[in-house]
């Protein structure tokens, strides 16, 4: 996946019905913040598949699309419009995680 930096501000009022996950591991990764997300997620879905995610200490996201929507981000407006209905919110956006179900 391409990583590149965040230019439009990302607000939890930008997410749809995102699931809150408060994880109090220091520090708490990439890698091991995906694995706490897919966990998540299967609560939702037998198959999920990654959509997008985004890294709020870097700014960092995926994919690398920009357009869209005047309001929200690019990668936010590509998971949704492709069926991403499951978000993972993990510690107040430091990392957010948009899956689909695979199987439809």
């Amino acid at each position: 996946m391409i990583e590149m930096t965040l230019y439009k501000t990302l607000t939890k009022d930008m997410l749809v019905n995102p699931v809150t996950l408060r994880v109090e591991e220091d520090p708490l990764d990439f890698a091991r913040a995906r694995q706490l997300a897919d966990q998540k997620a299967r609560d939702f879905s037998e198959d999920p598949m990654l959509m997008a995610w985004y890294e709020g200490a870097t700014g960092n996201f995926s994919p690398n699309v920009e357009c869209c929507s005047e309001h929200k981000p690019g990668w936010v407006v590509y998971a949704e419009s492709r069926g991403g209905h499951i978000t993972i919110d993990i510690n107040d956006e430091a990392y957010i995680f948009i899956y689909r179900d695979a199987l439809t």
